[in-house]
């Protein structure tokens, strides 16, 4: 199983759309979304999914490549969301696998077996059946605004099922905010993943910010392993 880092396992999914306004157009998003990337990287996140879907091979292998070169000198893995060809042609360090993807062996026969593989799963029973990943992120684990208002909410009991039945460390997302970690870390995830937590408010700097939430998430991680 590769080394993701120091837990709690903090990984930033990224969506270029949530850091500009429209009229700011597409070279403001992705430049603002490689800045967003080695701020990242510099606060010490652990893995910065690439989730750019939109974005067809060439463009998105691009991106990635740019966004290596961001993160360059820091300990953040790169991977990109399940384009396995993309995570092959950039060098990233891994592909972060739909449940509907490719099972994972056959990732790794394709990518060697230094590849770091993460798969999303949406229930505890997922979660267990799952063997040979590095990582699993499950959700939606609260109301989330990236996703429509009827899609349902695990919820932390759920989460917490997954947790003492899969084989990898299991990551939170949808709707983690600050306030949410400590319920996060309370069901014994191994870290929170998420978009919207990452997005600078306006007029805050992006170092100031990522380095505010990575530290506020290690700081709700430790208390709540002081207490139990």
């Amino acid at each position: 199983m590769a080394d993701l880092g120091p837990r709690p396992l903090i990984c930033l999914v990224t969506d270029r759309r949530r850091l500009v306004s429209p009229p700011a157009g597409e070279p403001a998003g992705i430049l603002h979304l490689i800045e967003l990337v080695g701020a990242a990287a510099r606060a010490g996140v652990n893995l910065i999914q690439i989730r750019e879907r939109d974005l067809d091979a060439g463009p998105l292998c691009r991106l990635v490549s740019r966004c290596l070169e961001a993160a360059a000198g820091a300990s953040a893995k790169v991977i990109v969301n399940d384009r396995l060809d993309v995570a092959l042609a950039a060098r990233a360090h891994g592909v972060h696998l739909r449940s509907d993807s490719i099972p994972t062996p056959s990732a790794r026969e394709i990518g060697g077996s230094n590849l770091l593989a993460g798969r999303s799963v949406h229930s505890a029973d997922e979660a267990a059946d799952i063997s040979g990943i590095d990582y699993v992120i499950m959700g939606t684990i609260f109301p989330s605004i990236s996703k429509p208002p009827d899609r349902a909410c695990r919820g932390v009991d759920e989460l917490s099922r997954a947790v003492r039945r899969a084989s990898a460390p299991v990551l939170a997302i949808g709707g983690v905010t600050l306030d949410r970690v400590a319920e996060v870390a309370r069901a014994g995830a191994a870290g929170i993943a998420g978009i919207g937590l990452f997005c600078p408010p306006p007029a805050t700097g992006l170092d100031e910010h990522l380095q505010s939430i990575v530290r506020d998430v290690r700081r709700a991680f430790d208390t709540r392993t002081a207490v139990s």
